[in-house]
Parts: structure tokens; sequence; C-alpha cells
């Protein structure tokens, strides 16, 4: 039933093969044809703006109040792309390499390597755009390395790669607004997507400003509305960051891919209390310079200048000398876990390790002595030119980290803990990125396709302007060719009456409650049940106990929820509530997915799969698939496999020792 819609051939031909045979629409009927995007983040900017330049007729739709805060935003570290700028032996193969060993060998092989292949072309498009990419003294863009590989391949803007990417894309989308190419709806929110002929023909949206329900027509829904890392409560992602628009297609008969499986980010600041309401991201690229530790005694209260480097152990190093500090985000994670759970963790809450940057700020302090020809100079010298060679590198996110602890990392150690970040799992796509509902597409962190049971660091980038950019404006014409003989779609037609009236239902029967418990609440106890019973470990009996909790909650909130307000108005706890009903359901699909995959892979330590040495042991006879969910009602799913056939590269138990 699945069809992955793989093209035949060798490896390295298959996209080449595909974009000379393809379907092309021609520029004039281009004109006739509109295009949804759902998000506009990297995934959603990108390919509104391009789809746009093209001619197709595109609306643009974001909860937030301008396209530029979309939580892309927030990526800090870089992007990956195999130019091999620094002639360390990076290459097209040995990035898509590196991703499908990094992801367990849970990704399909396909859309790994054509990832590697446009990995270039987006440096190049971005350079175009004017982001200012780091460089080196004699101009050429600057790399520096991240976890899981050994050459340096990561393209960067300081620490707010992010925020400078989607800034680009930003301008691309808004001259295509200029243009009249793209209409942007800003504070809307999609609450259905609407099928006729089993082909998703549009949407129904609410203003989020005056509540009043809209409905639009597309001959193609694009859904790049991010991950769902929020169902755990406390997580990197922005608050208002929600799974609603993928859930609502996969209630409509989108499938839905892995969704147990998440990432688990080994550098963010340590939950402090009960008062917060998200975690913040120190990033990965803060390894490249910094060395983890813990004391080598338990319950060490000293502080940490006060220990040693005779007394401190260096766990990474340590354990995985080959790649040490620089291990994937799955393996660091685990290995502070590890420690910590055995009593060596820091701080207040036990629940931290150190990342640690004096070896790299004296490092660094003795090469500007020699640049300076000061062989004699004083350590004081030493460190200061060290500070102020770190603080070039990374100095936004050791501002940042101050202003949130009160602590000068400079100085003194970070203290930092794995959290929730981002999710593989998501919308199941085809090559061609289209769910299992013809005409609806997923990009970007929506859907499931190339990252397998881990995600590499800098990678999210790459794979959200690269399907924007550079696969959908292909692979949407393969689709909509056929497309240009049916002429749009009126929106009285019953399909959006029955939808609207659908999502008007639901929002009343939310605002009727009247119960007596806020939906933050609510959130907060899915969080807990989830972190406890469906995070970095977790085993059969914590699951089972956990899907009957978790149907519990439901009940409860659907009984006892309380939502102020009115309907016709402005009101960010109604669309919370909405938005936390879906969390709660996705809750339950994401343990049943984690108790039916009984292997250890990637991020998700199954207690009753690993090896002696305690690192995670995966089970390819049983589980070499992707478990493509399909909805049946409610609290009921049927699993649906896609085997993944590895031709080139011959999956084996991952050692980064």
């Amino acid at each position: 039933m699945l069809n992955s819609k793989i093209p035949a051939g060798k490896l390295e031909e298959k996209w080449i093969d595909y974009k000379g045979h393809c379907k092309l629409v021609n520029p004039a009927n281009k004109r006739k044809l509109e295009v949804i995007v759902i998000g506009t983040g990297l995934a959603g900017a990108s390919a509104a703006a391009t789809l746009g330049e093209l001619g197709y007729k595109v609306k643009a739709f974001c909860f937030q109040d301008s396209p530029r805060r979309a939580h892309s935003i927030a990526a800090q570290g870089g992007i990956n792309a195999a130019k091999n700028y620094q002639n360390d032996g990076d290459s097209t193969f040995r990035l898509f390499y590196d991703t499908v060993k990094g992801g367990d060998y849970r990704s399909r092989e396909a859309n790994v390597h054509r990832l590697a292949e446009v990995s270039a072309n987006i440096i190049d498009q971005c350079v175009a755009q004017g982001v200012p990419f780091a460089r080196e003294y004699g101009g050429l863009l600057s790399n520096r390395s991240f976890g899981g590989v050994q050459v340096q391949r990561t393209f960067y803007a300081a620490g707010q790669t992010g925020q400078q990417l989607l800034i680009g894309a930003y301008q691309a989308l808004e001259r295509q607004v200029a243009l009249g190419n793209v209409k942007m709806y800003s504070r809307h929110e999609m609450l259905d997507v609407v099928i006729v002929d089993d082909k998703a023909r549009g949407i129904i949206a609410r203003d989020l400003i005056t509540g009043k329900l809209e409905r639009h027509f597309g001959h193609a829904v694009l859904l790049c509305s991010g991950g769902y890392g929020n169902v755990f409560y406390l997580s990197t992602n922005a608050m208002g960051s929600n799974v609603t628009a993928a859930w609502k297609a996969h209630k409509k008969g989108a499938f839905f891919g892995n969704p147990c499986f998440t990432q688990i980010h080994p550098t963010c600041i340590p939950v402090s209390g009960d008062h917060q309401s998200k975690l913040t991201l120190m990033s990965e690229s803060l390894r490249n310079d910094g060395r983890i530790w813990v004391p080598k005694k338990q319950n060490d209260n000293r502080k940490p200048n006060e220990i040693s480097a005779e007394e401190r152990d260096y766990y990474l190093e340590r354990r995985y000398p080959a790649f040490g500090n620089l291990v994937p985000r799955d393996v660091a994670s685990r290995a502070a876990k590890e420690r910590c759970d055995a009593g060596y963790g820091v701080g207040t809450s036990k629940q931290a390790v150190y990342l640690d940057f004096a070896s790299a700020i004296e490092r660094y302090g003795r090469i500007e002595a020699n640049k300076e020809g000061k062989e004699d100079a004083s350590i004081e010298q030493i460190i200061t030119w060290g500070k102020e060679v770190v603080k070039e590198k990374y100095g936004n996110l050791f501002d940042m980290y101050e202003k949130i602890t009160g602590e000068n990392p400079y100085e003194t150690p970070m203290r930092i803990y794995p959290a929730v970040h981002y999710t593989m799992g998501g919308l199941w796509v085809d090559y061609e990125l289209m769910t299992t509902v013809k005409g609806m597409y997923a990009l970007g962190e929506a859907n499931f396709s190339d990252h397998g049971a881990n995600r590499l660091g800098a990678s999210a980038l790459m794979q959200g302007l690269a399907d924007g950019y550079f696969v959908i404006p292909y692979t949407i014409g393969n689709y909509l060719a056929d497309e240009i003989y049916n002429k749009p779609i009126s929106t009285e037609h019953e399909a959006f009456a029955e939808a609207e009236k659908n999502v008007r239902e639901r929002i009343e029967k939310l605002m009727n409650i009247k119960g007596k418990t806020s939906v933050e609440s609510f959130h907060k106890k899915l969080g807990k049940i989830m972190w406890d019973k469906c995070g970095m470990a977790r085993n059969e009996q914590g699951l089972k106990e956990a899907i009957v909790e978790i149907q519990q909650l439901k009940k409860e909130f659907w009984n006892d929820v309380r939502v102020p307000g009115e309907i016709n108005e402005f009101n960010p706890e109604l669309d919370k509530a909405g938005r936390v009903a879906d969390f709660i359901e996705l809750g339950e699909l994401m343990c049943k997915d984690a108790l039916n995959r009984s292997e250890s892979c990637g991020g998700h330590f199954r207690e009753e799969s690993q090896t002696a040495e305690g690192e995670a042991m995966r089970n390819d006879d049983l589980f070499m698939h992707v478990s493509a969910w399909e909805y049946k009602g409610e609290s009921n799913w049927d699993m649906h496999k896609e085997n993944l056939e590895y031709e080139v590269i011959k999956p084996t138990q991952r050692n980064y020792k």
C-alpha cells in the first residue's frame, strides 16, 4: 500500500534522472494553479517564495504576526553542506553516509542522498541572498564541526544561523508578496484540510484576531508547520510551536511516520524549577571547543574551578576517543543522563554536567601570542586574548547563557543537560514529499523522511531549505501537470461547508466545557507523562502505563478544561486549548509507536535492548522499517510498514570509539 516512489537506477543518479523525466507545467498554466503553504519557517518561506517566482498563485499562512517569527529563527549553530572547503576529505557521499549512520540506519537512503546532493546549492543560494556567513581571513566561507562527523562542513553566522537564513528566505518571500505572486495570511491557523475526490483541495483557517473561520481553495496543500516537540511541554521549541496542522492532516488520511522518534539535544540549560515554560538551547557548536566533564567523585559539591583536572572525568573523551565531545546528539545525551543517574551530576539539582571552555581559551590565547611574536606573554595576557577569540566565535551564546543563569561562562563552566529539541517523526511522505493524501505535501520537520532515529546537528536547516528551494519545485510539478484541466473548486462546495462545520463544533465544544482546570495544567501533566515514560529511556511497563494515563488525561481534559474569553475575538487560551487537545492524542500514538518498537535505536533507548556496555542495541531483523500509522478513530490506529532497503550502506552497530 505504501509506495515510496523511489526512482530506479544507481543511488547517485536517482535525483538527476527524476528531474530529467518528471512532468512540467508551462508558465501560462502555472498562473492558473493555486498552492497553499502552511508555515513560513525555512521550509515554508523558501517553498512559497520559489513557487511564487515560478508563477504559481500561492497563499501562505502563519499563526505568528510576521513570517519572520517562525521558529527557524531560533536555530543557532549552523547548516551542513558538502563543499569540502577545508579539503579535509568531505564529499557528497560522506555527508550522505554520516547522516544515515547518525540516524542509526532508520532513514530512507534515496532521500538522504538527494539531501546531500543539493546541500552545496543551498549555500550558494543563501550567499546570493546576502546571508552573512562567517568567513576566513582570506574571504572563504568558514566551517566548523558538529557531532557525529570527522570533517568540518557546518557553515554558520555566529550563533544565529537560523535567524540569518530565515531573513534571507523571508526577503525572497516578501519580494513575491510585493509582486502579487504570494498572498500572505499572518495570524491565521489551519484547523482542517478539505478533501474532495480523495485529493487535498483546501483548508479551513481561523483568523486569530477576529476568530472568524475562513475557507481557502488550493490545487495542492504544503504543510511546512514544523515539529511537535512541545508534546513534552518543556522543550527548546517556541511556546507556540504545535502539531495541529500535521495532526489535522493525519486525521484526514495522512499516515504518521515514526511518531516516537524524538531528538534529545545534549547541550541545553538545565531545568531550574516548576515555573519554567520552555528550555533554552546552547548550540552544539559549543562542543567544537568546549569539553564536557563531571567530577570523578560522586556528589562532589565543590565549585567547578576548585576541582583539578585530575579529579575531572571527561567522560565523552574517555568513552568515545575517536569522536570525543563531538559524538552524535543521542550518544552525548544518553552519556550525560547515565553520569547524572549514577550520582555524578552537578549543580543544585544534580541533573547537569559541565561544558568547560578553559582549555579552548588558553589554546586560542597562545595562538594569538604566537601571531604577535610574544612567546613570553603572561598567562593573564594569554587568557585575555583567548577570551576575545571565543567571544568572536560564540559571544552571543555566552551572553544569552549569562542573562539566563547569572553566571559568566568565560570564568565558570556552563551547566548543561539534555532536553527535547527536534522531532524526526512526522507525516509519512514519498520521494516526492507527498503524503498518503494526494495533493498534500509535507516539508521540513513536518515530515519524517531524512533523519531516521537521530538527527545530526546542523541538518535541520539543510533539510528545510533543500525541501523548499530545490525539491518541491520539481516534485509538485509532477502532480500539478495533471491538474491544469481541473478548474478551481468553489469554497461553497459541500466539502468546505462540512469541514468548517466540524471545526466550529469543536471550538464550541471547547468553550462550553467551562471546567475548573487551565489548559496549561493539562499540558504540564501530559509533558510529565511523556518525559518520564517516553523520553530518553523507556520500557514496556512504563509505556503501557503512559497509554492508560494519557487516555485518562484526555477524558479529564474534555470534562474539566477551562477556556476563558469568547470565540469571536483574540483568544490565545482558546488557540492553546485546541493545540493541547491535539498533543494529547499525539502523545498516545507516540507511546504506542514506542511500545511497538521494542529495540533501542538513535535516541530511543529501550531498557530491555542494550549492549553489555550499555549502548543502544538495534534489532534489524524486526525493525528495519518505517512505522506509518493510519488513523482509524479515537485511540485506534493501524500500522503500515515501509521496509528500508540499504543498497549502498551496510547497516552495522554504530561505533564512535
